[in-house]
């Protein structure tokens, strides 16, 4: 069977080819969708929705989409769906960073919990939905720690790893990944459904 992730992130198709083995597994733009799909849930299952309903309405295929983000306890769960436009403008990894110190620069470490998360929903050719969620948690780091990963990850201390996203591989982060368990969860779910 075919999939058509909501995506061009080529390590994003490469996690999901390495959990979803036995499925054909491609890129929204290798399967010709190439608009512009705007994220306005309120949620990231609602996000990983939209995402995976336009594909899916588009093309008329089985498509497969993510939304995730980092939540930090002591800013209220912010910034959460607002991750990659935290500062304001989208995916400026280095001004969210330099944001997310500065709210924290007066907080203590024992309260600076943190926890990344990430749905995905596969949305079926036929219109059956389903979606799927995981969650990693460790803390803020008062500094990027490593040079690995992208986003949030060099100021995630995982509590899993005992060290930053930053630092570690990317098998090690995918070991323990919030995407890697919302997908390990998903391809559980998809054993007991007749596609």
């Amino acid at each position: 069977m075919k999939i058509v992730v909501a995506s061009g992130n080529k390590a994003k198709l490469r996690e999901i080819a390495q959990i979803f083995q036995g499925y054909e597994i491609v890129s929204m733009q290798e399967a010709g969708f190439a608009g512009d799909i705007e994220e306005d849930g309120a949620t990231f299952e609602d996000n990983a929705l939209i995402k995976a309903r336009a594909v899916s309405r588009a093309l008329g295929v089985n498509a497969l989409a993510d939304d995730s983000g980092i939540c930090v306890e002591a800013l209220g769960g912010a910034p959460g769906v607002h991750s990659a436009r935290f500062c304001g403008r989208h995916g400026d990894d280095a001004a969210n960073n330099a944001l997310l110190l500065e709210k924290l620069k007066d907080v203590p470490q024992n309260q600076r919990r943190a926890y990344f998360e990430s749905c995905v929903a596969l949305c079926l050719a036929d219109g059956r939905e389903i979606t799927a969620s995981g969650r990693t948690y460790g803390r803020i780091l008062e500094q990027a720690e490593g040079e690995g990963g992208f986003g949030y990850d060099p100021l995630f201390y995982s509590d899993e790893l005992k060290m930053s996203f930053g630092k570690a591989s990317a098998e090690q982060k995918n070991s323990v990944s919030h995407r890697g368990k919302a997908l390990a969860a998903l391809a559980e779910k998809l054993k007991g459904i007749q596609l």
